[in-house]
């Protein structure tokens, strides 16, 4: 006997919390059933994403019957004590609150310990993964491809989907996400447009992250660089940040910024040229989140205050054909030696990379510099997330 049903949760047996309950009497008739039976222990057990089936396991005794409905109840995040929550998709920062951001972090640190063992992990054996990219991608691809790849998992992989792909001839994204769910067990997509993200895990039935939407978000390169500040820093509550560069395309710093918002007595300092200056949504949603925020035009003053500088490049391929605003905006905050001078002792240079100008190569070269380290806790962070999404805990 099946059950289909449309809840996001992951096992009731008992005393799991659900979006739906189950209301039990003892009148359903025995002709509904293949056989009679005086109770049973029902184990539902759904996939986190939408139309899964549910298994009806039964201790039968021919007696009676009991009949249970579904009863709507309010809806929530699976999350009990012992952080095991149940992940459907990686969509934006908002999504995750501090005590999730532990949890995957502590998930990240076996991540770890995996890839510097010398024996082939197959935690993810039988599962594959459907790489999905419409924007240009290096490190977010690769280290996808590889973090699923460490943990016994097969790729299948579409580089510049936009036209390499039926999406070439016209199909819409929707069609594209029902096809490729069909041959995967997992999408990782990157596409131009901001929102895409959402409209495919809305349609998809399996879980479905988000490797960068436009201008949106990008929120596992958020996480990675939340668990860079804690592995460098030591801490995330209490710390400055510089968000500097091309902060209005840049989705990398409005996932940051979600983030960092979980975090007691942070504040954030916003470093751009004028065009490209930090959006309103995320000035508001710090504001309403008690996050202290000040913008400013002197990189050095900045700089000697804070314990991270997140620098990022201007985005050319965001201005189009207004290529005079793109030269204006380029080459006004350069992380160089001089910067580093008047940087604390224990603060850190950042980048979500790739980079052009905006760090000079000398700068490599110091301690502080922590961009390629933070390139490498990708790979950690997106094995955390592979395994959560697709095994669990």
């Amino acid at each position: 006997m099946s059950i289909t049903s449309s809840l996001t949760s992951t096992t009731l047996c008992g005393t799991s919390v659900f979006p739906k309950a189950l209301a039990c009497s003892n009148d359903f008739p025995r002709t509904h059933l293949s056989s009679p039976f005086e109770s049973s222990k029902i184990c539902l057990t759904t996939h986190s994403k939408k139309n899964s089936t549910w298994s009806l396991t039964q201790n039968i005794a021919p007696i009676l019957a009991t009949r249970c409905h579904a009863m709507q109840v309010e809806t929530k995040e699976l999350f009990t004590p012992g952080k095991k929550f149940q992940l459907s998709d990686v969509i934006e920062g908002q999504q995750f609150d501090r005590e999730m951001l532990s949890a995957i972090f502590d998930v990240a640190r076996e991540m770890e310990k995996i890839e510097k063992s010398s024996s082939q992990s197959e935690i993810l054996k039988g599962y594959l993964m459907a790489t999905l990219f419409y924007e240009p991608s290096t490190r977010t691809r690769l280290s996808f491809e590889s973090a699923m790849k460490r943990l016994g998992g097969e790729v299948l992989t579409t580089e510049n989907a936009r036209e390499f792909s039926s999406a070439a001839k016209g199909e819409t994204l929707e069609d594209t996400i029902r096809t490729v769910e069909g041959y995967s067990d997992i999408i990782v997509m990157r596409h131009f447009e901001s929102g895409a993200a959402k409209r495919a895990a809305a349609t998809a039935n399996i879980p479905v992250i988000n490797a960068g939407d436009g201008p949106g978000e990008h929120p596992t390169q958020a996480l990675l660089d939340v668990y860079t500040i804690q592995s460098e820093i030591g801490k995330l509550d209490g710390i400055s940040v510089a968000l500097v560069g091309d902060l209005a395309n840049g989705r990398t710093v409005r996932s940051l910024a979600y983030l960092l918002a979980k975090f007691k007595d942070v504040k954030i300092y916003f470093v751009s040229p004028e065009i490209v200056k930090m959006k309103d949504d995320i000035k508001e949603y710090l504001t309403a989140n008690g996050v202290e925020w000040e913008e400013s035009s002197d990189l050095m003053e900045v700089a000697s205050k804070c314990d991270v500088v997140y620098q990022t490049r201007i985005q050319r391929e965001r201005f189009g054909e207004r290529l005079d605003l793109y030269e204006a905006a380029r080459g006004k905050y350069i992380v160089d030696k001089a910067l580093l001078g008047v940087m604390q002792k224990n603060a850190v240079i950042m980048h979500p990379l790739p980079r052009l100008d905006e760090i000079t190569p000398d700068v490599d070269a110091d301690p502080r510099a922590a961009y390629f380290r933070q390139a490498k806790n990708g790979l950690f962070i997106r094995m955390a997330l592979l395994k959560l999404l697709l095994v669990g805990w």
